[in-house]
């Protein structure tokens, strides 16, 4: 395949997958409500964000798209996650 067709996959990619994780991430951090989430899930996924940031960065060359992507998942991931572990087992604030 041609490399710039690779690249523009690997970032339309990292568009729709930042776009539809966002949306639960600002919900959850505006309004602090994590009754819906499962901790699981959360800390399933945020390593799993970790995971490919590795495999991105040992690719040659460095696959940016799955870097950058897993960065933000894994961000969000991991405040989703502390806001979780918060409510749940050090009471709602």
């Amino acid at each position: 395949m041609d490399m710039d067709w690779f690249n523009v996959f690997g970032y339309l990619a990292a568009a729709c997958m930042v776009c539809g994780y966002m949306p639960q991430a600002v919900y959850t951090i505006r309004t602090r409500d994590t009754d819906g989430i499962a901790l699981p899930t959360f800390l399933l996924m945020g390593l799993g964000a970790v995971f490919f940031i590795v495999q991105g960065l040992l690719s040659d060359p460095v696959n940016w798209p799955l870097v950058i992507t897993n960065i933000l998942t894994a961000t969000s991931s991991a405040i989703v996650f502390a806001i979780k572990m918060r409510n749940d087992y050090w009471g709602k604030s």
